[in-house]
Formats: structure tokens, C-alpha cells, sequence
């Protein structure tokens, strides 16, 4: 008999590509989730330290010295669990995030391939700009300032949010709906160039191992590397506008009339290497959380093109 692990490889090798093929909303709706409530119950620590390192502005009695000051603090004063502080804001968000995603970017890709089932460079990064700007809007926005504003109320005297739905309850008091979609602008430059990237390096970089036959397979160990890649190329790329964004979702938002009056806030107390800030924590996540995403959501859509036919 054939073990559960050796059945799923059986299935996996037997599902047909659809490389070259449309591929369905829904399956992307589907695969996506998955594998977005999977990545952020693994990565998000150093999302929690990426975020409090931003959060640190010179201009606000900084707390931390680094990295390690910020972990080893962290640790002291809350425990492992401290590093988790915000998570299910993150993990409420992850997986329709990811769906989104993924469908926006398929149904967009369906409509703009060639007969051959290939995208121009310039289609494909309009894709993922397309992808990342439905999920900036219908989730991450709201889902980011919730979490930001959940860390930076950790660093408080007297933190006020005891958990999710109480937070979000007092957001919505005090600020109202609005209250959830600060920095909506620096979140949609974001997340779409972000995706854009992402989706952009990840194609290229498959297609190149394909040879120019997509409808070949890669494995998964090439899937991880160029998702891992992909994540890097997006985090140089741009880090400048994630922590605007950040900025603008904090406690202090106040401090800043708009995005443009954040980004001179920073160059003017912190310099151009304020735009880095959280960088090293950020690479460390972004890289093993869009080379697993990527990996899972292809794996995950050859099961579902094996037990759900769809044409």
C-alpha cells in the first residue's frame, strides 16, 4: 500500500499542468488561502520585529539599538509569546489576502494571454501590479493597520487592546471606519509594486528553467528558489514605501498630514538609510514567505486540477 505521502507525490505528478492553460478563480481563490494561513503561522515573528523596528523612530525616543536588542527585549518583557503579539489580526488577513491575490492575478492573466498561454513582460508585471492593488484594498489595509497599531500599543505604558475584536471595536469607535484604512495610499503603492515584482521575477526566472516549453514542470525545490528570489528582488525594491506605510498606520499617525509629508518626516530625522529600517528582519521573512507561498499555491493547484475538473 502506498503511504499517504507517496499517494499525494502519485497525484501531484498525475494532475495535469495548465501551464499553458487559463486557470480557474476559484481554484486560485482556494490554493491561495491555503497556503497564506500556512506562511503567516511560520514567519510571523520576524514580521513582529520588522514592524517594531520601523515603529522606532528617532524622533520618538527610540528603544531599540538593533535587532538583537529588539528580540532580547521583547523576550524579557513578554515572553515567546510576545512575538506574537498581533497575529490574528495577520492570520484573519493571510488567507482571503493570498486569495485575493491569486485570483486577481488569474483572472486578469486569463483574459490578457496569448493563444499559446503566455504573457508579455509588460502584461505580466500589470498582472501583478492588477493583483496587488485588489488585495492593498479589499484586505491589507485594513488588515495592516490593525496590526501595526496592535504592536505599537504593546510599547505603550498601559497597552488599551485586549485582543482582536476588541481592538478593532475601539479603532472603529474612536475612528471610525476610516480608522482601519490609514496609509491607505503608501498600501497600494506597496502591495503593488510589491506583486508586480514578485510576480514579474517569479514568471522570468520559471520560464527560464522551462526553456520556453511552459507547460513544463520545474519541481518544487526550483519553485522555492525562484520564489525566494522574487521575495528579495521586492524587498530592495521596495522597503522605502513599507515603512512610510508602517509610519502611517502607527500610533503616531497624527505626526503626518500625508504619505509625501511621512516620507520627508523620515528622510529628515533618520536620512535615506530611515527607508531601510527593519530591512535584514523583513528579508528574512519575505524571502522563506514568498518562496513558500508560491511553492505551496502551485502544489496545492495541481491537486486541484486533479480532483476538480474545470475547463
Amino acid at each position: 500500500m502506498f503511504s499517504s505521502r507517496e499517494r499525494f507525490k502519485e497525484i501531484v505528478a498525475a494532475a495535469p499542468s495548465g501551464a499553458a492553460r487559463k486557470k480557474h478563480p476559484g481554484k486560485a481563490v482556494m490554493a491561495g488561502g491555503f497556503a497564506g494561513g500556512l506562511e503567516i503561522l511560520c514567519t510571523f515573528p520576524t514580521e513582529y520585529v520588522k514592524t517594531q523596528l520601523q515603529l522606532d523612530s528617532k524622533a520618538v525616543n527610540p528603544r531599540y539599538t538593533g535587532i538583537a536588542d529588539c528580540v532580547k527585549k521583547t523576550f524579557q518583557s513578554h515572553g515567546f509569546f510576545g512575538f506574537y503579539r498581533g497575529l490574528s489580526s495577520l492570520l484573519y488577513g493571510s488567507i482571503p489576502k493570498a486569495s485575493v491575490r491569486f485570483m486577481g492575478y488569474e483572472t486578469l492573466r486569463n483574459k490578457m494571454v496569448d493563444k499559446d498561454g503566455k504573457l508579455t513582460q509588460t502584461r505580466t508585471v500589470l498582472c501583478g501590479l492588477g493583483a496587488g492593488v485588489m488585495e492593498a484594498i479589499v484586505i491589507v489595509c485594513p488588515m495592516e493597520t490593525v496590526k501595526v497599531k496592535f504592536i505599537h500599543d504593546q510599547n505603550q505604558p498601559n497597552p488599551k487592546y485586549r485582543g482582536f475584536f476588541h481592538g478593532v471595536k475601539e479603532i472603529v469607535r474612536q475612528e471610525g471606519v476610516r480608522g482601519t484604512y490609514q496609509g491607505l495610499t503608501a498600501t497600494i503603492l506597496k502591495q503593488g509594486s510589491n506583486q508586480a515584482i514578485r510576480f514579474f521575477v517569479f514568471n522570468n526566472l520559471k520560464s527560464s528553467f522551462q526553456g520556453g516549453d511552459n507547460t513544463k514542470e520545474i519541481g518544487m525545490a526550483r519553485t522555492f528558489l525562484c520564489g525566494g528570489i522574487a521575495g528579495a528582488a521586492s524587498v530592495f525594491g521596495n522597503t522605502p514605501l513599507d515603512v512610510v506605510k508602517t509610519r502611517m498606520q502607527g500610533l503616531d499617525r497624527h505626526l503626518y498630514r500625508n504619505t509625501l509629508h511621512c516620507a520627508q518626516e523620515v528622510l529628515k530625522h533618520d536620512g535615506l538609510k530611515g527607508f531601510y529600517k527593519g530591512t535584514v528582519p523583513r528579508l528574512g521573512r519575505v524571502v522563506f514567505d514568498v518562496a513558500f507561498v508560491f511553492t505551496i499555491y502551485e502544489q496545492t493547484m495541481k491537486l486541484l486540477d486533479y480532483v476538480w475538473k474545470t475547463d
